[in-house]
């Protein structure tokens, strides 16, 4: 009699005999590849829209304005975006309003420049905007986002009468809002399904990320697409945050969205795969990504009349580190383009991979937006209105700071 063969598992026939753990690592291999297929073909058809380059000298109100003005002309001006709306500008003012670079105020080096939000605040009221809200979750704190401002050497008063009508809201907790609002990433994200956020970012007709033109420590270049990083409360992400409910009083960062050593409070979802790289150049360009997706941006706009280069703050702590002027503003209807083009005036390649400059412990977020469709990151693509990539061109390579490690401030 002809022996019966049998598999690893007694069965009959020559069928492989799998364990459960390798089915479901099979079905998430194919799922995988599945959505990494769609990625791609979202990739090739995201959209392209114009972007605007100005060459802007000094932070003189008498000279932002009219620069701004034509900045906003060249792109079809404001007033189909924000008239009769409700318009919330996130604002870049990343770390410790005492931490200084070189004694500098602050918006000469790593804050958006108070004069310029000023002046963005203005035209956006002279559009016809309804309501403005200015937001920023400080840094390990939940005062008031005037006193922040006020720590800052803001010329608060001035602000606040910039535009008939001007909010203030520090993000980092509930502030003056009453909930929090979970903001589904669509397609279900790289690292998380959706946010928790500040209800104000929910409560708005018009999102504009008003951002600063710097390298990044984590990132490689921090623009419109990494400022909003910055929209996720530490209530709920920080490394004091509450296990089941926010901690209304953060005094730490966001170190767990950076290094994965703790999930959010359980009133957030958690990520989707806790067992996914821990590394922060893995993880926070993907972050980013997504909460693109799960906030839209619809207006970014990018300061770049004096900044510094070769990190995004003082705590980077490089000798490479030094204050610089490109003397430029740029700005866009989609962030990923208008991203590009600011990565590209910085002197880098907007396509540029991990390993290459200025990625080169990161991935490149640009890429990562574009694959969720959110933008083109192609040069080729996009108009680039008022000044050409090449006269606007204000190199930061090498920018050696970039990639360093274990730098967590936002």
């Amino acid at each position: 009699m002809k022996a019966i063969e049998t598999d690893a598992c007694g069965r009959a026939g020559r069928r492989p005999c799998w364990t459960r753990r390798q089915w479901l690592q099979t079905a998430a291999g194919a799922a995988a590849a599945a959505a990494g297929s769609a990625r791609g073909a979202r990739a090739a058809t995201a959209p392209a829209a114009p972007v605007a380059i100005e060459r802007c000298q000094s932070y003189r109100t008498a000279e932002l304005k009219p620069r701004l003005e034509t900045l906003f002309d060249q792109l079809g001006g404001l007033s189909g975006l924000v008239s009769g709306k409700t318009v919330t500008v996130k604002l870049n003012l990343t770390g410790s309003p005492a931490q200084r670079f070189e004694g500098k105020p602050l918006g000469l080096t790593h804050y958006t420049h108070p004069n310029v939000v000023g002046v963005v605040c203005g035209l956006l009221d002279a559009a016809g905007a309804r309501r403005i809200r200015l937001v920023e979750s400080g840094y390990v704190t939940a005062m008031p986002l005037e006193e922040y401002m006020l720590e800052a050497g803001w010329p608060l008063r001035a602000l606040q009468t910039a535009a008939k009508s001007i909010e203030m809201e520090n993000t980092n907790s509930l502030g003056k809002g009453s909930r929090y609002v979970q903001m589904d990433v669509p397609g279900g994200g790289y690292m998380f399904p959706s946010f928790m956020l500040n209800e104000a970012y929910d409560q708005t007709d018009v999102f504009v990320s008003l951002a600063k033109l710097k390298n990044h420590a984590t990132c490689g270049v921090t623009l419109s697409l990494k400022n909003c990083f910055g929209i996720t409360p530490s209530s709920i992400y920080g490394s004091d945050a509450g296990v089941d409910e926010p901690n209304e009083s953060p005094g730490s960062g966001r170190g767990p969205l950076h290094f994965g050593d703790r999930q959010p409070s359980t009133i957030a979802a958690p990520e989707n795969d806790p067992d996914s790289p821990r590394d922060s150049g893995y993880r926070v360009p993907r972050i980013v990504a997504d909460l693109a997706l799960a906030r839209p941006i619809d207006l970014a706009v990018i300061d770049g009349v004096e900044t510094m280069v070769g990190g995004e703050g003082p705590w980077v702590g490089s000798e490479n580190l030094h204050w610089g002027k490109p003397n430029l503003l740029i700005a866009g209807f989609n962030p990923v383009c208008t991203d590009a083009v600011a990565t590209a005036t910085m002197g880098y390649d907007p396509r540029a991979l991990r390993g290459e400059f200025p990625f080169r412990a990161c991935d490149n977020t640009m890429l990562l937006a574009e694959a969720h469709g959110i933008g083109a990151a192609e040069l080729s693509r996009i108009d680039v209105r008022g000044l050409s990539i090449e006269e606007a061109k204000y190199p930061f390579q090498p920018a050696p700071a970039a990639g360093i490690a274990g730098v967590a401030r936002g």
